[in-house]
């Protein structure tokens, strides 16, 4: 059975995109620790991140660091966190969003119900940091 994460990814469940190639896509979490806290996942169903081929982990960390980079200047953050939990759901997934207190890398605080103008305005920040 696919992963949520693929069926965001093959368009049958919807997604907030920030980032898209040909093996790595980066899209808004739904329950986030913070405004612009993005996932990026590989398009391959991999589920254990020490598992994934070196080639493939080299590329998507590449991504999470550029979109670190855009998120960090989007929300004017002091620091940009990243986090490998891989509990929720099984498929690889890298969690990078605007850090400001050792509390926002806590997962079960995250807000379970954003509003969607919330979701699209940390999209179109993203997307305009990144340019």
């Amino acid at each position: 059975m696919a992963s949520v994460f693929s069926a965001i990814i093959n368009g049958d469940l919807p997604g907030r995109f920030v980032y898209q190639d040909e093996t790595v896509v980066a899209f808004l979490t739904i329950a986030p620790v913070a405004p612009g806290h993005v996932l990026i996942v590989p398009r391959a169903e991999v589920d254990h991140w020490e598992s994934v081929d070196p080639e493939l982990w080299a590329h998507l960390t590449g991504v999470a660091q550029r979109l670190g980079v855009a998120i960090k200047k989007a929300f004017d953050a002091p620091r940009v966190g990243v986090l490998i939990a891989g509990l929720e759901v099984p498929h690889l997934h890298v969690h990078v969003f605007p850090a400001r207190t050792l509390e926002t890398f806590d997962l079960s605080k995250a807000e379970q119900n954003p509003s969607p103008e919330s979701l699209d305005d940390a999209q179109r920040r993203i997307l305009a940091a990144l340019g």
